[in-house]
């Protein structure tokens, strides 16, 4: 399961950077700020679930 998590997290990076990647090109602030909390938010989820792991 935690593998898992671990691979939810990994994608929700990717698509976070893909967003602000895309908002940037797009002039959209609003997506990027998305993106960048996707990416924050991904981290933080990935990070917790590898500490808890242990």
């Amino acid at each position: 399961m935690k593998y898992i998590l671990g691979i939810v997290a990994l994608l929700a990076v990717a698509l976070g950077v893909a967003a602000v990647v895309y908002g940037g090109a797009d002039d959209s602030p609003g997506l990027q700020l998305l993106g960048a909390a996707l990416v924050v938010g991904a981290v933080v989820f990935g990070v917790r679930t590898a500490r808890r792991g242990r």
